[in-house]
């Protein structure tokens, strides 16, 4: 049952082969024996799990259908939910329990889904490989000395361990996907604002974009059609009819032009990396598709933009946080700007420190337009450099990480050497575009290889088209862990 995909899952349930209660009881289970390894989850609660699936129960039982009914879902612990303890990793955030829904959590609660729990994550988002959690680091479930990936690294360990049938995530530079790369499962970033941001915890809000995580493209794609769409209550989500991510799943892939950026295989990608890219596209072409040589010009320069932009929105938004209204309180203090000095030092870990730190100086008097303004400036450029390759192709492909999963610690002590993991990543974010990153392969040492699709704005269904024709012909989707079955 571990194994199923979502859709079987609900087959399952409609046929009354098992209970909601019984599926997420047998979840709860795996996590209270796993988890103490893994550490996927920084809260549980299984009287309210089981609460959730007694009522997803008593829907089914009167007749209620609906694609997600009864299926558990884990959530990334950035999303606030009502009653639930919200951390966002970091110590700020410890003890603070939710007084609302998150538009994402109401979604999956009015599809009748059940609450597995909150996942780890880099403290407030900030990482590449899950290290910065105040509540620790998480594992890799295919190699423990490896880490899964960040920020949303405890989604992708919970999924790739069958801890969770599926998870949500949320990507500011490829926080979706490379996880979902490092720990072999199938993750989409989608098109800035086609998911709602309101009771999203805010790193960098014109980056910040909630997606699915899953094992497969056909089961990410049942979660968008939950997770999808327009909420008056984020002034940047976007009014858009509502899609149904499933209707090109089927579709052939006879004449798809797949676009290949000379820049995603130049220096720095690793052989291993190569060869399951290089495999992956040889299977499109046996699928029909054919592809074109692309260039963006400016994606070199994503890396530094993205370090200016993202700090600088952090250290606005990160600025609510000062012990006075909710979260982390110094206990001895003289006065107020010492509360805030102290509770600030004692509640931020080392990398959101630096981050804020970075982006209050690129937006201090006299440097604003020299940083800020010109990092913004060449945003466009990279976005431009995408249009007009989407001129050439219907979707961009490469790898999705430079290497496979790296151990523990071996990029902590040198932050460069930690952003550059996302080099491939991070310029759809400045873009606003979808990107979605899925299995094709492992290294000599039994680690995941992912590969990236990239598409124009609102070209979630057709990534997910291409994703599903390829595992239909792969099984890299469907393995797991040995240690874990």
């Amino acid at each position: 049952m571990i194994k199923h995909s979502l859709k079987q899952l609900a087959a399952a349930l409609a046929a009354k082969q098992l209970s909601s209660a019984e599926l997420a009881t047998l979840f709860l289970d795996r996590i209270e024996q796993l988890n103490p390894r893994l550490n996927a989850f920084i809260t549980v609660d299984r009287e309210k799990s089981l609460a959730e699936a007694k009522a997803a129960d008593a829907r089914l039982a009167a007749g209620e259908t609906a694609p997600l009914l009864g299926i558990p879902v884990a959530h990334k612990d950035i999303f606030c939910a009502d009653g639930w303890r919200t951390t966002c990793g970091s110590k700020m955030l410890a003890n603070f329990v939710a007084p609302y829904d998150a538009t994402v959590i109401a979604r999956f609660k009015a599809a009748g889904t059940v609450s597995l729990g909150k996942t780890n994550m880099d403290e407030f988002a900030m990482g590449s490989s899950n290290e910065t959690s105040f509540f620790g680091a998480v594992k890799n479930p295919w190699d423990e000395a490896a880490v899964p990936g960040g920020s949303s690294g405890g989604s992708a360990a919970a999924v790739a361990g069958r801890l969770a049938p599926a998870a949500t995530g949320t990507d500011t530079g490829g926080s979706i996907r490379q996880p979902a790369a490092l720990c072999g499962i199938s993750g989409l970033k989608p098109t800035y604002g086609v998911c709602s941001r309101y009771g999203m915890i805010a790193f960098a809000s014109s980056l910040d974009q909630a997606g699915p995580m899953a094992p497969s493209a056909e089961d990410c794609a049942l979660l968008m059609n939950v997770m999808a769409g327009f909420d008056e209550r984020d002034s940047t989500s976007l009014p858009r009819e509502k899609e149904d991510y499933t209707r090109d799943l089927d579709q052939p892939l006879a004449g798809l032009k797949i676009g290949l950026p000379r820049e995603f295989f130049a220096d720095g990608l690793s052989a291993e990396v190569a060869q399951a890219v290089e495999a992956a596209i040889a299977e499109y072409k046996k699928l029909g598709a054919q592809t074109v040589e692309v260039s963006l010009p400016n994606m070199g320069l994503s890396v530094p933009v993205y370090y200016v932009l993202a700090p600088a929105e952090a250290s606005s938004n990160l600025s609510r946080f000062d012990g006075v209204r909710y979260g982390h309180r110094t206990s001895d203090y003289k006065d107020l700007l010492d509360m805030y000095e102290k509770t600030r030092a004692e509640g931020f870990g080392a990398e959101v420190k630096r981050r804020i730190m970075i982006g209050a100086y690129v937006l201090s008097h006299g440097y604003y337009d020299a940083y800020y303004l010109q990092a913004q400036r060449i945003r466009r450029l990279i976005a431009a450099d995408f249009a007009t390759a989407f001129k050439q192709c219907d979707v961009i492909l490469g790898p999705t990480a430079p290497t496979p999963a790296f151990d523990f610690g071996e990029k902590a002590a040198d932050p460069v050497a930690m952003y550059l993991s996302d080099i491939y990543t991070i310029a759809v974010n400045l873009a606003g575009l979808p990107g979605m990153s899925i299995p094709c392969g492992f290294s000599d040492n039994g680690r995941p290889i992912g590969l990236q699709l990239i598409g124009d704005l609102f070209a979630e269904a057709k990534l997910l088209n291409v994703a599903h024709q390829y595992q239909l012909n792969t099984d890299w989707h469907t393995r797991m862990p040995e240690g874990l079955k």
